[in-house]
């Protein structure tokens, strides 16, 4: 039963979550947050990161390790299967449809209209764990903000943004600077 569920639950996440992986990020969230609690939203938050850090697609990646929290290798191997089984097939198909009519403007059109959708997708997700870090999923209040992780969101934001750094280094070096600032003000 468990296998099914895993199965039929990461299809969801790869048939809808149009425009990568971090469009998939509020999917993902509902399956195995909010439908199934499966994780809590700090083991999500948690799942998320080292889903973007490791290689390969974050929604192959989430499904593989849900899978393996849930049920084993069995389970990693069947939810990462329900994650791709949709892509290779709509993938599939959509090549076969470009090719034969690819001289209408049809498909430039649908492609444009899903560019908001799929923005509002990773800023509702974005969102989503910005809050958690900032307010450690309580409510929103001034006494209630976690100022490290509110400063480290800062000055990553801006460092991707204006200098253009490689992420998996300013993800390392907010990592290590969290772990030394919250290492020294713990031993004080």
């Amino acid at each position: 039963m468990i296998y099914l569920q895993l199965l039929l639950s990461f299809m969801q996440v790869g048939l809808f979550s149009i425009g990568g992986g971090y469009a998939a990020m509020p999917l993902i969230q509902s399956q195995v947050v909010q439908t199934h609690a499966w994780l809590t939203m700090s083991e999500y938050t948690d799942l998320i990161t080292i889903a973007a850090m490791t290689p390969g697609p974050i929604a192959v990646n989430s499904a593989t390790f849900v899978g393996i929290r849930i049920a084993g290798i069995g389970g990693a191997i069947v939810a990462t299967f329900g994650c791709i089984l949709p892509s290779c097939f709509i993938v599939s198909l959509l090549a076969y449809l470009y090719y034969k009519y690819k001289g209408l403007s049809v498909f430039q059109s649908v492609l444009s209209s899903l560019r908001p959708a799929v923005v509002a997708l990773i800023a509702a997700a974005g969102l989503s764990i910005l809050n958690l870090v900032l307010f450690q999923g309580t409510s929103l209040q001034l006494q209630n903000i976690n100022w490290i992780g509110g400063g480290l969101f800062l000055v990553a934001f801006i460092v991707l943004r204006k200098w253009k750094w490689n992420p998996i280094l300013v993800m390392s070096l907010c990592g290590a600077a969290g772990l030394s600032i919250n290492l020294f003000l713990n031993r004080f």
